[in-house]
């Protein structure tokens, strides 16, 4: 085993939404899944980030995102962070979670507490802090679908991994 430590950062709506257009379900181990991305690296730790529907947008949603959340606090070395989720006219709009991703890509840099992020998301908006990261001397490696990838978080990235069916396979559900 290399002594590389890695922290996984999933943007979790991110994730849930283009896993559902790529493979037609979001279901999947996500120990399985960090496993797959660490290798034969150490996993130090995979923060998983999303913003809890509210109860008023549908008790039956609301619960099984719950059920959802309890189950990933049980899956070893997986920390769940959770944003909010506001309303803007007819809809609402997630807020916190991005921000919480970067800072805590920063700030675990900055500390040392891994060598190697690996941001498991397509937005671009992260290639600034994809940057940042990459100029404290740490690694970042993109890992995400061909549906919703930025070309700009794909160039600012060390490495980019492709997440499709055959890599994800041992892994879904």
């Amino acid at each position: 085993m290399s002594g590389e430590r890695i922290a996984i950062f999933i943007d979790g709506s991110n994730f849930y939404h283009c896993m559902k257009q790529e493979l037609g379900s979001a279901r999947i181990d996500f120990y399985g899944f960090a496993k797959l991305l660490v290798g034969d690296r150490k996993l130090i730790r995979t923060y998983y980030y999303n913003a809890p529907v509210r109860r008023e947008d549908g008790e039956d949603r609301y619960q099984a995102q719950q059920k959802f959340f309890d189950a990933l606090k049980r899956v070893p070395y997986l920390e769940v962070k959770l944003g909010r989720l506001e309303p803007r006219g007819d809809t609402v709009v997630e807020k916190g979670v991005d921000i919480a991703i970067a800072v805590d890509m920063l700030h675990f840099a900055a500390t040392d507490m891994y060598d190697t992020a690996v941001l498991v998301s397509g937005d671009g908006d992260f290639a600034s802090a994809v940057q940042a990261v990459k100029n404290l001397g740490k690694h970042v490696e993109n890992a995400f679908f061909r549906t919703g990838l930025s070309r700009h978080l794909l160039d600012t990235a060390d490495r980019f991994v492709l997440l499709d069916k055959d890599l994800l396979k041992d892994c879904l559900r």
